[in-house]
């Protein structure tokens, strides 16, 4: 299946999962794996990573809906973004692929949470876990009304997108948010797919509705680590950026990944220098987080 506009290079591919087409790439050969990024992130901030992995690895890339050349989900009609909705469209991704085999999963920022749940919801699949830079909410509750906040976001996205913001607006956000998650404080993404992918007024939407549900979907993770343990085999790693001085909300960052790691029973690394982008600042140790795994 194509879309109007994608590149037709036989790396990519467009699947429809739950009736959206999703943007998947895939490249390299050997076992599986797949590369999920976080809030507002699009398949090409992992190009800097894949290239270490493709000689070893089958490498999957997929934007979820709304965001990279991914479609939109529908104005109306679907729920909020969940973390088991989220694992379950990874596993969808992957069964589209024809990929069966058990798959080691790299989550970056939010999609932390994602791998996480597909680990623990889907354990036959999953053959390793990396967590890049993850998201840590311990000990969280859901905000009250959560469809009450879904369509705030939907509203919000749409008067924003009939005022032209994301076309005037989106690529230097994205631009500026990605200067200040990097030691280098620059943008190493193509300018030209920075552009054609944050004008959108479906890449605001999707992000404002991942934003929203965010400690929803901690608190959600939360509860399936009572209850669906991960494989005591199974091989986790934490990677954590440290740019020297990493706080966040007044907390030492690292010793919340510290902490998560002890949680998941995780092999606990740093990377420096490095901000939250650690794909771009050192994407040799993203990469050798996930070919460590097995």
């Amino acid at each position: 299946m194509s879309a109007p506009g994608a590149e037709a290079d036989g790396r990519t591919r467009f699947l429809r999962v739950d009736g959206v087409p999703l943007h998947v790439r895939v490249e390299g050969g050997g076992p599986p794996c797949l590369l999920s990024g976080g809030l507002g992130s699009s398949w090409f901030d992992w190009d800097l990573v894949v290239p270490f992995l493709t000689p070893y690895r089958t490498v999957v890339r997929f934007d979820r809906p709304g965001y990279g050349l991914s479609a939109a989900e529908p104005a109306t009609g679907r729920p909020a973004p969940t973390a088991a909705g989220e694992a379950g469209r990874i596993r969808a991704v992957l069964d589209g692929l024809g990929l069966r085999e058990p798959c080691t999963v790299v989550g970056h920022s939010l999609a932390g949470f994602h791998v996480e749940a597909f680990a623990r919801l889907h354990p036959e699949r999953t053959a390793g876990l990396v967590l890049v830079d993850g998201s840590v909410e311990a000990g969280v509750r859901p905000y009250p009304a959560p469809a009450a906040r879904d369509l705030a976001a939907r509203v919000l996205a749409g008067a924003a997108t009939a005022l032209a913001v994301p076309y005037l607006l989106g690529p230097a956000v994205r631009r500026t948010t990605a200067r200040l998650s990097t030691v280098r404080r620059e943008d190493l993404a193509p300018a030209p797919l920075v552009r054609r992918c944050y004008r959108t007024g479906r890449a605001l939407r999707a992000l404002l509705r991942e934003n929203g549900r965010y400690l929803d979907t901690a608190a959600e993770l939360d509860g399936l680590r009572r209850t669906r343990p991960l494989a005591e085999d199974l091989p986790v790693t934490v990677l954590a950026a440290d740019d020297g001085c990493r706080t966040r909300r007044g907390e030492d960052w690292l010793a919340r990944q510290r902490e998560l790691a002890a949680l998941l029973g995780a092999d606990f690394r740093t990377t420096a220098p490095a901000g939250h982008l650690v794909m771009f600042d050192r994407p040799d140790a993203v990469a050798s987080a996930v070919l460590d795994t097995r």
